[in-house]
């Protein structure tokens, strides 16, 4: 049996333009699964830049 491998986990800097994006999606209020499509980010991590950034994502009903 083969030994499955972990991945490696590359980590990328959010840079201005990627606030500037994530702010205009908190604005329309769009999903965050499509966020992390978009920008090829895991939810988590978007999730954990919008906490520290005060905005708000998701959860809306």
């Amino acid at each position: 049996m083969a030994k499955k491998t972990k991945k490696k986990v590359v980590r990328r800097e959010y840079t201005r333009a990627d606030i500037k994006e994530l702010r205009a999606h908190s604005k329309a209020k769009t999903p965050v699964a499509k966020i992390a499509k978009l920008t090829k980010r895991s939810v988590g991590s978007l999730r954990q830049k919008a906490l520290k950034l005060g905005i708000s994502l998701g959860h809306r009903r």
